[in-house]
Protein backbone atom coordinates (compact mmCIF):
# COMPACT_ATOMS: atom_id res chain seq x y z
CA UNK A 1 0.00 0.00 0.00
CA UNK A 2 2.59 2.33 0.38
CA UNK A 3 3.65 2.90 -2.71
CA UNK A 4 0.02 3.68 -4.03
CA UNK A 5 -0.19 5.91 -1.17
CA UNK A 6 3.20 7.68 -1.99
CA UNK A 7 1.28 8.36 -5.76
CA UNK A 8 -1.83 10.28 -3.98
CA UNK A 9 0.77 12.30 -1.55
CA UNK A 10 0.06 15.99 -2.55
CA UNK A 11 3.53 17.13 -0.56
CA UNK A 12 5.48 14.50 -3.55
CA UNK A 13 3.04 16.63 -6.22
CA UNK A 14 4.10 20.08 -4.68
CA UNK A 15 7.69 18.72 -4.77
CA UNK A 16 7.44 17.57 -8.74
CA UNK A 17 5.73 20.24 -9.38
CA UNK A 18 8.59 22.56 -8.07
CA UNK A 19 11.18 20.72 -9.48
CA UNK A 20 9.92 20.92 -12.94
CA UNK A 21 9.25 24.91 -12.60
CA UNK A 22 13.15 24.94 -11.40
CA UNK A 23 14.32 22.51 -14.33
CA UNK A 24 12.59 24.95 -16.51
CA UNK A 25 13.33 28.16 -15.20
CA UNK A 26 15.55 29.25 -17.64
CA UNK A 27 13.36 27.95 -21.09
CA UNK A 28 11.84 30.54 -23.32
CA UNK A 29 8.43 30.82 -22.12
CA UNK A 30 7.44 31.67 -25.89
CA UNK A 31 8.96 28.17 -27.06
CA UNK A 32 7.10 26.00 -24.13
CA UNK A 33 8.82 22.04 -23.90
CA UNK A 34 5.43 20.47 -26.01
CA UNK A 35 4.69 16.83 -25.03
CA UNK A 36 1.63 14.96 -26.45
CA UNK A 37 -0.08 12.41 -24.29
CA UNK A 38 -0.94 9.61 -26.83
CA UNK A 39 -3.71 8.31 -24.32
CA UNK A 40 -7.27 8.98 -24.25
CA UNK A 41 -7.19 7.91 -20.71
CA UNK A 42 -4.38 10.49 -19.87
CA UNK A 43 -5.84 13.24 -21.37
CA UNK A 44 -9.33 12.79 -19.22
CA UNK A 45 -7.19 12.35 -16.02
CA UNK A 46 -5.17 15.38 -16.87
CA UNK A 47 -8.12 17.74 -17.64
CA UNK A 48 -10.20 16.12 -14.73
CA UNK A 49 -7.23 17.10 -11.86
CA UNK A 50 -6.29 20.46 -13.43
CA UNK A 51 -2.92 19.20 -14.52
CA UNK A 52 -2.38 21.77 -17.12
CA UNK A 53 -3.16 24.02 -14.95
CA UNK A 54 -0.68 23.51 -12.64
CA UNK A 55 2.47 23.38 -15.06
CA UNK A 56 4.63 26.76 -15.26
CA UNK A 57 3.46 27.97 -18.81
CA UNK A 58 7.46 26.34 -19.98
CA UNK A 59 5.69 23.45 -20.34
CA UNK A 60 2.23 22.56 -22.47
CA UNK A 61 0.61 19.46 -23.48
CA UNK A 62 -1.22 18.44 -26.76
CA UNK A 63 -3.92 15.88 -26.82
CA UNK A 64 -3.04 13.22 -29.41
CA UNK A 65 -4.63 10.00 -31.40
CA UNK A 66 -5.29 7.73 -28.81
CA UNK A 67 -9.16 7.44 -28.39
CA UNK A 68 -9.77 4.01 -30.97
CA UNK A 69 -13.09 5.01 -31.64
CA UNK A 70 -12.25 8.52 -32.37
CA UNK A 71 -9.48 7.52 -34.99
CA UNK A 72 -12.03 4.88 -36.73
CA UNK A 73 -12.28 6.36 -40.46
CA UNK A 74 -15.98 7.94 -41.32
CA UNK A 75 -15.77 5.75 -44.11
CA UNK A 76 -14.98 2.37 -41.37
CA UNK A 77 -17.62 3.99 -39.67
CA UNK A 78 -20.37 3.77 -41.92
CA UNK A 79 -19.61 0.12 -43.07
CA UNK A 80 -20.42 -0.79 -39.46
CA UNK A 81 -23.58 0.78 -39.56
CA UNK A 82 -24.21 -0.64 -42.59
CA UNK A 83 -23.72 -4.54 -41.11
CA UNK A 84 -26.83 -3.46 -39.46
CA UNK A 85 -28.59 -4.53 -42.39
CA UNK A 86 -27.54 -8.50 -42.78
CA UNK A 87 -30.31 -10.42 -42.86
CA UNK A 88 -30.98 -11.76 -38.97
CA UNK A 89 -28.32 -9.80 -37.76
CA UNK A 90 -27.59 -8.96 -34.21
CA UNK A 91 -25.04 -6.03 -34.29
CA UNK A 92 -23.05 -6.08 -30.80
CA UNK A 93 -20.39 -3.50 -29.67
CA UNK A 94 -18.94 -1.45 -26.82
CA UNK A 95 -21.56 1.83 -25.82
CA UNK A 96 -19.29 4.37 -27.11
CA UNK A 97 -19.65 3.03 -30.98
CA UNK A 98 -23.41 3.41 -30.55
CA UNK A 99 -23.56 6.74 -30.42
CA UNK A 100 -21.06 7.86 -33.18
CA UNK A 101 -22.59 9.81 -35.65
CA UNK A 102 -21.93 8.08 -39.03
CA UNK A 103 -22.49 10.03 -41.97
CA UNK A 104 -26.40 9.88 -42.28
CA UNK A 105 -27.17 8.10 -39.11
CA UNK A 106 -26.17 5.82 -35.84
CA UNK A 107 -26.19 2.71 -34.48
CA UNK A 108 -28.52 4.67 -31.53
CA UNK A 109 -30.83 5.83 -34.62
CA UNK A 110 -30.79 2.31 -35.94
CA UNK A 111 -31.89 0.48 -33.00
CA UNK A 112 -34.82 3.39 -33.09
CA UNK A 113 -36.12 2.55 -35.92
CA UNK A 114 -36.44 -1.43 -34.98
CA UNK A 115 -32.90 -2.68 -36.19
CA UNK A 116 -31.57 -5.35 -33.48
CA UNK A 117 -27.92 -3.37 -31.91
CA UNK A 118 -27.08 -4.31 -28.74
CA UNK A 119 -24.33 -3.39 -26.25
CA UNK A 120 -22.22 -5.89 -24.52
CA UNK A 121 -19.70 -5.36 -22.03
CA UNK A 122 -17.57 -8.36 -23.22
CA UNK A 123 -16.68 -10.18 -26.59
CA UNK A 124 -17.62 -13.10 -25.45
CA UNK A 125 -21.05 -12.11 -24.39
CA UNK A 126 -21.52 -11.61 -27.81
CA UNK A 127 -20.21 -15.28 -28.46
CA UNK A 128 -22.68 -16.69 -25.76
CA UNK A 129 -25.42 -14.60 -27.80
CA UNK A 130 -24.52 -16.28 -31.10
CA UNK A 131 -24.41 -19.67 -29.14
CA UNK A 132 -28.11 -18.96 -27.24
CA UNK A 133 -29.37 -17.86 -30.96
CA UNK A 134 -28.39 -20.36 -33.44
CA UNK A 135 -30.54 -18.68 -36.44
CA UNK A 136 -29.36 -14.86 -36.08
CA UNK A 137 -26.28 -13.72 -37.42
CA UNK A 138 -24.19 -12.11 -34.47
CA UNK A 139 -21.61 -9.22 -35.43
CA UNK A 140 -19.23 -7.86 -33.33
CA UNK A 141 -17.73 -4.56 -34.49
CA UNK A 142 -14.08 -4.95 -33.27
CA UNK A 143 -12.42 -1.14 -32.38
CA UNK A 144 -9.86 -1.03 -30.18
CA UNK A 145 -5.72 -0.71 -30.32
CA UNK A 146 -3.80 -3.68 -28.71
CA UNK A 147 -5.80 -3.22 -25.28
CA UNK A 148 -8.76 -4.64 -26.92
CA UNK A 149 -7.92 -6.78 -29.51
CA UNK A 150 -6.37 -9.71 -27.62
CA UNK A 151 -9.79 -9.91 -25.94
CA UNK A 152 -11.65 -9.97 -29.14
CA UNK A 153 -9.34 -12.53 -30.68
CA UNK A 154 -9.83 -14.85 -27.77
CA UNK A 155 -13.44 -14.25 -28.88
CA UNK A 156 -12.47 -15.11 -32.42
CA UNK A 157 -11.03 -18.52 -31.21
CA UNK A 158 -13.82 -19.43 -28.77
CA UNK A 159 -16.55 -19.55 -30.98
CA UNK A 160 -14.21 -21.63 -33.20
CA UNK A 161 -13.91 -24.02 -30.53
CA UNK A 162 -17.25 -24.27 -29.80
CA UNK A 163 -17.83 -24.86 -33.05
CA UNK A 164 -20.50 -21.53 -34.02
CA UNK A 165 -21.27 -20.87 -37.56
CA UNK A 166 -23.14 -18.04 -36.70
CA UNK A 167 -20.67 -15.38 -35.19
CA UNK A 168 -18.04 -12.97 -36.51
CA UNK A 169 -16.16 -10.03 -36.18
CA UNK A 170 -15.53 -6.55 -38.17
CA UNK A 171 -12.48 -5.74 -37.43
CA UNK A 172 -11.33 -2.14 -37.17
CA UNK A 173 -8.64 -2.53 -34.43
CA UNK A 174 -5.41 -0.61 -34.91
CA UNK A 175 -1.97 -0.63 -33.69
CA UNK A 176 -0.56 2.58 -32.24
CA UNK A 177 3.16 3.39 -32.82
CA UNK A 178 2.18 3.83 -36.53
CA UNK A 179 0.19 6.74 -35.64
CA UNK A 180 2.59 8.25 -33.80
CA UNK A 181 5.62 7.95 -36.27
CA UNK A 182 2.76 9.56 -38.72
CA UNK A 183 2.23 12.38 -36.40
CA UNK A 184 6.33 13.16 -36.23
CA UNK A 185 6.35 12.66 -40.31
CA UNK A 186 3.94 15.29 -40.73
CA UNK A 187 6.08 17.89 -38.74
CA UNK A 188 2.46 19.62 -38.14
CA UNK A 189 3.51 20.11 -34.71
CA UNK A 190 7.00 20.35 -32.88
CA UNK A 191 6.86 17.82 -29.65
CA UNK A 192 10.14 17.53 -27.42
CA UNK A 193 8.44 14.30 -25.82
CA UNK A 194 5.26 11.92 -25.69
CA UNK A 195 3.83 10.51 -22.48
CA UNK A 196 3.40 6.83 -23.52
CA UNK A 197 0.30 5.00 -23.27
CA UNK A 198 -0.15 2.46 -20.19
CA UNK A 199 -2.67 0.11 -20.92
CA UNK A 200 -1.56 -0.28 -24.73
CA UNK A 201 2.10 -0.32 -23.80
CA UNK A 202 1.07 -3.07 -20.81
CA UNK A 203 0.22 -5.19 -23.95
CA UNK A 204 3.03 -4.21 -26.37
CA UNK A 205 6.00 -3.55 -23.64
CA UNK A 206 7.81 -0.29 -23.87
CA UNK A 207 10.84 -1.15 -25.98
CA UNK A 208 7.85 -0.97 -28.99
CA UNK A 209 8.82 2.93 -28.17
CA UNK A 210 11.98 2.71 -28.55
CA UNK A 211 11.94 3.50 -32.06
CA UNK A 212 11.03 7.72 -31.44
CA UNK A 213 14.45 8.37 -29.19
CA UNK A 214 16.09 6.59 -32.02
CA UNK A 215 15.09 7.74 -35.22
CA UNK A 216 13.48 10.75 -33.94
CA UNK A 217 15.68 12.10 -31.06
CA UNK A 218 12.34 12.72 -29.33
CA UNK A 219 12.22 10.87 -25.44
CA UNK A 220 8.95 8.79 -24.01
CA UNK A 221 8.12 8.16 -20.49
CA UNK A 222 5.17 5.61 -20.26
CA UNK A 223 2.74 6.46 -17.58
CA UNK A 224 -0.22 5.31 -15.23
CA UNK A 225 -3.19 7.09 -14.39
CA UNK A 226 -3.33 8.33 -11.05
CA UNK A 227 -2.37 12.08 -10.90
CA UNK A 228 0.75 11.69 -9.66
CA UNK A 229 1.79 8.94 -12.22
CA UNK A 230 1.33 11.97 -14.58
CA UNK A 231 3.35 14.41 -13.08
CA UNK A 232 5.98 11.88 -12.13
CA UNK A 233 6.19 11.13 -16.26
CA UNK A 234 6.27 14.62 -17.03
CA UNK A 235 8.90 15.52 -14.34
CA UNK A 236 11.34 12.58 -16.36
CA UNK A 237 10.37 13.36 -19.63
CA UNK A 238 11.42 17.41 -18.65
CA UNK A 239 14.75 16.44 -17.16
CA UNK A 240 15.49 14.57 -20.81
CA UNK A 241 14.69 17.45 -22.92
CA UNK A 242 16.82 19.85 -20.85
CA UNK A 243 19.55 17.73 -20.89
CA UNK A 244 19.45 16.94 -24.62
CA UNK A 245 18.73 13.60 -23.69
CA UNK A 246 16.08 11.38 -25.72
CA UNK A 247 15.32 7.57 -24.17
CA UNK A 248 12.27 5.50 -23.65
CA UNK A 249 11.75 5.18 -19.61
CA UNK A 250 8.89 3.36 -17.72
CA UNK A 251 7.07 5.28 -14.44
CA UNK A 252 4.47 2.89 -14.56
CA UNK A 253 6.62 -0.47 -13.77
CA UNK A 254 3.46 -2.31 -11.86
CA UNK A 255 2.12 -2.86 -14.76
CA UNK A 256 4.48 -2.36 -17.81
CA UNK A 257 7.53 -4.53 -18.80
CA UNK A 258 10.02 -3.99 -21.83
CA UNK A 259 8.12 -7.02 -23.36
CA UNK A 260 4.90 -6.82 -22.88
CA UNK A 261 2.16 -8.91 -22.25
CA UNK A 262 3.07 -12.34 -24.35
CA UNK A 263 0.51 -14.30 -23.84
CA UNK A 264 -1.63 -11.56 -24.62
CA UNK A 265 0.31 -11.00 -28.08
CA UNK A 266 0.29 -14.37 -28.58
CA UNK A 267 -3.60 -14.90 -28.96
CA UNK A 268 -3.65 -11.38 -30.81
CA UNK A 269 -0.69 -12.61 -33.38
CA UNK A 270 -2.63 -15.99 -33.79
CA UNK A 271 -5.56 -13.88 -35.48
CA UNK A 272 -4.51 -10.56 -36.92
CA UNK A 273 -2.23 -10.28 -38.92
CA UNK A 274 -0.55 -6.14 -40.15
CA UNK A 275 -2.30 -4.72 -42.50
CA UNK A 276 -3.01 -0.58 -44.09
CA UNK A 277 -5.46 1.06 -42.00
CA UNK A 278 -7.71 4.33 -42.99
CA UNK A 279 -7.11 6.68 -39.70
CA UNK A 280 -9.76 9.50 -39.41
CA UNK A 281 -7.26 12.84 -39.51
CA UNK A 282 -4.09 10.85 -40.83
CA UNK A 283 -5.49 8.77 -43.84
CA UNK A 284 -4.50 5.56 -44.60
CA UNK A 285 -1.53 4.58 -42.37
CA UNK A 286 0.65 1.25 -43.71
CA UNK A 287 0.82 -1.71 -41.87
CA UNK A 288 -1.41 -0.28 -38.73
CA UNK A 289 -4.32 -2.22 -38.76
CA UNK A 290 -4.99 -5.53 -38.51
CA UNK A 291 -7.05 -7.85 -40.48
CA UNK A 292 -8.43 -11.10 -39.39
CA UNK A 293 -6.27 -14.16 -40.91
CA UNK A 294 -7.63 -16.46 -43.90
CA UNK A 295 -8.00 -19.14 -40.99
CA UNK A 296 -10.07 -17.53 -39.64
CA UNK A 297 -11.94 -16.23 -42.43
CA UNK A 298 -15.22 -17.68 -41.43
CA UNK A 299 -15.45 -15.36 -38.49
CA UNK A 300 -14.72 -12.15 -40.61
CA UNK A 301 -17.65 -10.30 -40.93
CA UNK A 302 -15.50 -7.94 -43.86
CA UNK A 303 -15.17 -11.69 -45.96
CA UNK A 304 -18.59 -13.19 -44.67
CA UNK A 305 -20.80 -10.32 -45.63
CA UNK A 306 -21.44 -8.02 -48.66
CA UNK A 307 -21.06 -4.51 -47.28
CA UNK A 308 -22.11 -2.13 -49.46
CA UNK A 309 -20.33 1.24 -50.11
CA UNK A 310 -21.65 4.12 -48.52
CA UNK A 311 -20.16 7.69 -49.82
CA UNK A 312 -18.98 8.87 -46.59
CA UNK A 313 -17.73 12.74 -45.55
CA UNK A 314 -17.03 13.75 -42.21
CA UNK A 315 -19.25 15.45 -39.69
CA UNK A 316 -19.82 19.27 -41.33
CA UNK A 317 -17.49 21.75 -39.46
CA UNK A 318 -16.29 18.92 -37.18
CA UNK A 319 -12.16 19.28 -36.59
CA UNK A 320 -11.91 15.81 -34.77
CA UNK A 321 -9.45 14.74 -36.92
CA UNK A 322 -6.90 18.29 -36.44
CA UNK A 323 -7.83 17.34 -32.74
CA UNK A 324 -6.28 14.01 -33.09
CA UNK A 325 -3.30 15.33 -34.70
CA UNK A 326 -2.44 17.84 -32.22
CA UNK A 327 -2.99 20.91 -34.47
CA UNK A 328 -5.81 22.27 -32.40
CA UNK A 329 -7.04 22.08 -28.84
CA UNK A 330 -10.85 21.24 -28.77
CA UNK A 331 -11.98 24.67 -28.25
CA UNK A 332 -10.60 25.77 -31.63
CA UNK A 333 -12.93 23.87 -33.30
CA UNK A 334 -16.03 26.28 -34.54
CA UNK A 335 -19.03 23.09 -33.09
CA UNK A 336 -17.15 22.67 -29.63
CA UNK A 337 -19.46 22.95 -26.90
CA UNK A 338 -21.66 25.41 -29.46
CA UNK A 339 -23.58 22.75 -31.23
CA UNK A 340 -21.28 19.82 -30.59
CA UNK A 341 -21.77 18.58 -26.54
CA UNK A 342 -22.32 14.75 -25.32
CA UNK A 343 -25.64 14.78 -25.73
CA UNK A 344 -25.62 15.87 -29.59
CA UNK A 345 -22.28 15.06 -30.49
CA UNK A 346 -21.59 16.08 -33.90
CA UNK A 347 -17.95 14.18 -34.04
CA UNK A 348 -16.99 11.12 -32.40
CA UNK A 349 -14.11 13.47 -30.14
CA UNK A 350 -17.12 14.52 -28.27
CA UNK A 351 -19.08 10.62 -28.12
CA UNK A 352 -16.30 8.44 -26.61
CA UNK A 353 -15.13 8.23 -22.71
CA UNK A 354 -11.57 8.83 -24.30
CA UNK A 355 -12.11 11.29 -26.72
CA UNK A 356 -10.10 14.79 -26.14
CA UNK A 357 -13.47 17.18 -26.64
CA UNK A 358 -15.24 15.14 -24.42
CA UNK A 359 -12.59 15.85 -21.79
CA UNK A 360 -12.23 19.53 -22.66
CA UNK A 361 -16.61 19.43 -22.24
CA UNK A 362 -16.34 17.65 -19.32
CA UNK A 363 -13.89 19.10 -17.05
CA UNK A 364 -12.76 22.37 -18.65
CA UNK A 365 -16.06 24.49 -17.20
CA UNK A 366 -18.27 24.22 -20.19
CA UNK A 367 -20.72 21.03 -18.93
CA UNK A 368 -23.52 22.69 -16.99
Amino acid sequence: MRFIDEFRDPALARRLLGEIEAMTADWPAERPITLMEFCGGHTHAIMQHGIRQLLPPTVRLLSGPGCPVCVTSQADIDRAIALVHVPKAILTTFGDMVRVPGTTHSLQEAAAEGLDVRIVYSPLDAVQLAAEQPEREVVFLGVGFETTAPGIAASIQAAMARGLRNYSVFSMHKYTPPAMRAILDAGEVRLDGIIGPGHVTAIIGYEAWSFLPKEYGVPVVVAGFEPLDILLTIHHLVAQVVKGEARVENTYRRAVSAEGNRAALAVMDAVFEVADADWRGLGILPRSGMAIRADYADYDAARRFRIPDVPSREPPGCRCGDVLRGVIEPPQCPLFARVCTPDHPRGPCMVSDEGACSAYYLYGGFAA
